[in-house]
């Protein structure tokens, strides 16, 4: 099927369930994110802060920007002036960088915080006490310019739908906590991101409201290379 029918075939699926769909496009053209955009999505996620601040600059400027793979300090400058929401945060160090370019550009930006969910070491993330840590360190009250919406997870790769589902399940209760604990009086926290093309069903299952979805839209992707400029790496 075409982009545009994958779109329209998702939203179809997603929005009367009230999950929002953000299109993974990394590696993707300028051609096939118009594609989508023309079929009416407007929430994008982007893995590498080169690819994202490059296609912002030539892409219409009322999409909404996800940046969805691990960040560097260093890079969130670049970003900052009009990202729309960071969803993988995984240290009050990040944070407070965000919270300052945030400041410099007088935005508050939305963001969620990663928690580890995967048994694999290779994927970013709080565990459960780090991020109670954060929660309650003194200087996380006082970054008025970044919003927590919510939390974000990315489940093992596997096969095995148990264990993706009991990872699921775990991280929903640890919203349903954290809301409690925390932010009981913000209707602002929300967000539950969990959920990617192999794993979103059973993801929204388990409470997921926000998924992200690449290969499903897209197809197969190709690897392109993106620089800022020749002081940075190229990859983020």
């Amino acid at each position: 099927m075409s982009i545009a029918t994958n779109i329209e075939t998702l939203q179809a699926e997603l929005k009367p369930i009230g999950v929002t769909l953000v299109a993974v496009s990394k590696t993707k053209s300028n051609e096939d994110i118009m594609l989508a955009y023309e079929a009416g999505q407007r929430i994008f996620g982007e893995n590498m802060v080169q690819e994202m601040v490059a296609k912002a600059e030539s892409l219409p400027k009322d999409i909404e920007w996800h940046q969805i793979g691990h960040l560097q300090t260093n890079k969130v400058k670049y970003i900052a002036p009009f990202v729309a929401m960071i969803e993988s945060v995984d240290s009050i160090k990040i944070l407070k960088e965000i919270n300052k370019h945030a400041l410099r550009h007088d935005r508050v930006i939305d963001c969620l915080l990663q928690v580890h969910i995967a048994d694999e070491d290779n994927k970013f993330g709080l565990d459960h006490a780090e991020l109670i840590e954060l929660l309650r360190d003194e200087e996380f009250s006082t970054l008025e310019n970044v919003r927590v919406r919510g939390l974000m997870g990315i489940a093992t790769n596997t096969d095995n739908e148990k264990v993706i589902k009991e990872e699921f399940y775990e991280l929903k209760m640890l919203f349903d906590g954290i809301k409690t604990s925390f932010f009981r009086k913000e209707d602002s926290f929300d967000t539950l991101s969990m959920g990617m093309s192999s794993d979103y069903q059973l993801a929204i299952a388990n409470g997921s409201n926000l998924v992200r979805l690449g290969s499903t839209i897209f197809g197969k992707r190709i690897v392109k290379h993106y620089k800022l400029n020749s002081s940075d790496k190229a990859e983020d």
